[in-house]
């Protein structure tokens, strides 16, 4: 298993995208120009015809003036006032139908741009929370390895302090290869933590964990191949240190089935790693988009500002539906996708969330 994320977005489906863009805007453009067009040649239609009505009223004075022997002409005005008339009428009506038409063509433009973009965020939301299931996956597998670790599981089964001693080096060796955890905690059957990774800088060692949620859900777990992953949190025996916690039971020989003795809690240090994916997705800078993870409760687990961690709850209009995107009141764009898990890890019912300002 790796010891650092080592994951990143999908450069090249950003990039269509922002190609896709580029093209909306540039028939935008020429449509709009397009349209300019057709109302300023058929402005110079309407001028020139209203010139033609001018010389014909002019004629028809005249020819009034010269009494019997200009009716002819007066005839021939008449008609060319008619079929001034005649193009003013057509003129009218295709700057009318023009101006209809091209209108009709950038709403649609619009429209296909906006769910271009939309489906896009859907994508990449999808894309960020695929990476930290990945991820946290891996901190599963993690858990159950280690809890048959034979320096854990012989403290587990007698924690003399020999014992202490060499499962807290143990773990200690573990703690140098997997940077990615703040610390590991071997706990006994009564919710007390007999030996961590990190005794020298959190002095853990002899505190109850018995009242915490996963510690209690990794009492109940059947055999040593199941495992607790417990929502994200500040944990004050660790700093008050964003983690997510992974258990996994200790069982007597390292056996999947044998008797529990104890509980393995792995740490995952949450801020730095999660921040590194919800950063690390390539919106681009004109969308003015912030990335986020929410919880199953939409409380905010991670976000590329760094804002409302663990404080902020989102209205999500799901509608039923796993993934999708709208527009709020506001205007604001939001797509979100829900986790689909990975492997054996189900995932929490977590979303990954993108909010696109107006």
């Amino acid at each position: 298993m790796s010891a650092a994320l080592g994951l990143k977005a999908k450069p090249i489906a950003t990039e269509l995208a922002e190609d896709d863009s580029d093209i909306s805007a540039l028939i935008n453009r020429l449509t709009a120009e397009v349209n300019q067009i057709a109302v300023d040649k058929t402005k110079a239609i309407q001028q020139i015809t209203n010139q033609m009505k001018m010389l014909a009223l002019n004629a028809l004075i005249e020819s009034s003036r010269a009494g019997a022997q200009g009716a002819g002409f007066a005839v021939v005005a008449q008609e060319v006032r008619g079929v001034g008339q005649q193009v003013e009428t057509i003129a009218r009506e295709l700057e009318t139908q023009l101006t209809k038409r091209t209108g009709d063509l950038v709403s649609s433009i619009d429209r296909m741009s906006q769910r271009s973009r939309g489906e896009r965020m859907v994508d990449l939301s999808l894309n960020a929370v695929e990476l930290i299931d990945r991820n946290l996956y891996e901190r599963t597998c993690d858990v159950r390895w280690w809890a048959t670790d034979s320096a854990v599981v012989d403290c587990a089964a007698s924690p003399a302090p020999a014992a202490v001693t060499y499962a807290s080096q143990r773990l200690g060796v573990i703690l140098g290869a997997y940077t990615v955890y703040l610390d590991l905690w071997l706990c006994d059957l009564d919710g007390n933590v007999i030996a961590n990774g990190r005794a020298d800088r959190f002095r853990v060692v002899g505190q109850n964990v018995a009242h915490t949620k996963w510690f209690r859900e990794a009492k109940t777990l059947r055999s040593g191949d199941d495992y607790v992953a417990g929502d994200v949190e500040n944990q004050p025996l660790l700093g008050n240190a964003q983690v997510a916690t992974y258990c996994a039971s200790v069982r007597a020989g390292g056996q999947a089935n044998g008797a529990p003795i104890g509980v393995l809690a792995i740490h995952f240090d949450w801020e730095p790693q999660a921040r590194a994916i919800v950063q690390g997705v390539r919106v681009g800078d004109i969308d003015k988009a912030r990335v986020l993870l929410v919880d199953s409760n939409f409380r905010v687990i991670a976000a590329s500002d760094g804002q409302g961690i663990l404080s902020e709850r989102i209205s999500l209009s799901l509608n039923g539906q796993r993934s999708g995107f709208y527009q709020d009141r506001s205007g604001t764009m939001v797509a979100f996708h829900a986790t689909p898990g990975y492997e054996t890890y189900r995932g929490l019912g977590w979303y990954g969330v993108i909010v696109c300002a107006a």
